[in-house]
């Protein structure tokens, strides 16, 4: 190979985003939830997944009224959670990189994307 394949910084920061998301969506998908239940549902989602490396934030908001509305359609109280229901932001900081990654419903898919890619010295360089 004639060209450095090492990732860079900003590309290592992105693959721990990536990373966060897969773990938050995969350990969470299916679990029960009620509109009652999702507070503590969310919270748990933020908690978990920030105590991974890197994660400096992570918030969870669930869309209540579609959770309400899947419920009220339901002949149990309580629905399977999907990304339908979530929004969700994580802030990476690796190294001088900040990352944030939000995952919002689009055209009725759960779309995880980069949201920006930052350069954050601290050291005034």
């Amino acid at each position: 190979m004639g060209t450095d394949a090492t990732p860079t910084d900003a590309e290592a920061a992105c693959f721990e985003a990536g990373i966060k998301f897969g773990s938050l969506y995969h350990q969470f998908a299916g679990a029960p939830i009620s509109p009652d239940s999702a507070p503590s549902l969310a919270r748990a989602m933020e908690e978990s997944i920030e105590n991974q490396p890197h994660c400096t934030a992570v918030t969870v908001d669930v869309d209540t009224e579609a959770l309400a509305s899947a419920v009220a359609s339901s002949s149990a109280d309580y629905t399977e959670l999907t990304g339908r229901f979530l929004e969700v932001e994580i802030v990476i900081d690796y190294e001088d990189r900040e990352v944030v990654a939000r995952m919002e419903m689009e055209d009725g898919y759960p779309l995880m994307r980069l949201a920006s890619v930052r350069d954050v010295r601290r050291d005034g360089a």
